[in-house]
């Protein structure tokens, strides 16, 4: 196992540097991250297929992990929801430690092998959902443990780490493995590794999403209409698909409470 997250920065006396140098040096790195991420799309893909082909037979879609990776898994999940119109449990974010992991650190809850399956245990999944286990390091012996025995209960098993032959990957079947390098603050992987893990679980959720159906042309069509903001939105877009004023968009929209709904009631009449 290679373990570039934890190699020393390629730059030194970061303390003596002005505002404008950090600035500058750390942009510098941030811009080796999509190239990593290009790397790895051949895995990302096998991935996405694998989630997709569960997900249309009933299938659930899990992130598992500590930290900042498991932030970052909640925040995806938790997009889905308002962004795609799905429901709010066929994406789950899990982090180690709960919720109050989320805004606090929970000592030691990353280093727990046995509590990530009774987390998962806890939505009672089965052989038809996923578990994607994130792990900056790809050493995280919550989200290993959790692979292991998601593996030895027949679910489909993926991951994203940015390490290579990490033992996060070696318990995945469709391991994803992002390797942005060294971090510009020596091993602080909030950086160009949570950078990259997000890159990687925007592409997919959305392409899942995409492949389920719940995106119409380039149009968000199932989302939720939570905020004024989406709601004037909805209402554009119903305008440019029907052709109609925006009275009647709106119009359209109040009754069937959502963009598809609205659009294809007008192409029904």
């Amino acid at each position: 196992m290679e373990i570039t997250t934890e190699k020393d920065s390629n730059y030194k006396d970061l303390d003596k540097m002005s505002v404008k140098e950090i600035l500058e040096n750390i942009n510098k790195e941030d811009k080796s991250v999509p190239l990593a991420v290009e790397k790895a799309l051949p895995q990302i893909e096998k991935l996405v297929q694998v989630v997709v082909d569960r997900m249309k037979q009933g299938g659930r879609l899990f992130y598992i992990g500590a930290g900042t990776s498991g932030r970052l898994g909640v925040v995806d999940a938790s997009e889905c929801p308002p962004t795609f119109g799905v429901p709010f449990d066929m994406v789950v974010g899990i982090i180690a430690g709960g919720d109050t992991a989320i805004r606090k650190a929970v000592e030691f809850a990353e280093d727990d092998a046995e509590q990530a399956w009774k987390d998962l245990q806890a939505f009672e999944v089965d052989e038809h959902d996923v578990v994607v286990g994130l792990a900056a390091s790809g050493t995280t012996p919550y989200v290993i443990g959790g692979l292991k025995k998601a593996n030895e209960n027949g679910l489909a098993t993926g991951c994203i780490v940015c390490n290579t032959g990490s033992p996060v990957a070696a318990e995945a079947q469709f391991p994803v493995e992002v390797v942005p390098g060294p971090e510009f603050v020596t091993g602080s992987t909030r950086m160009k590794a949570g950078t990259a893990q997000k890159l990687a679980l925007n592409m997919l959720s959305t392409t899942v999403m995409i492949q389920m159906g719940r995106v119409k042309g380039n149009k968000m069509v199932d989302m939720q209409l939570t905020n004024h903001k989406l709601y004037n939105r909805g209402v554009r877009m119903v305008m440019t698909e029907t052709g109609t004023d925006e009275k009647t968009a709106a119009a359209l929209l109040e009754k069937h409470g959502s963009v598809r709904k609205a659009v294809a009631s007008v192409s029904v009449s």
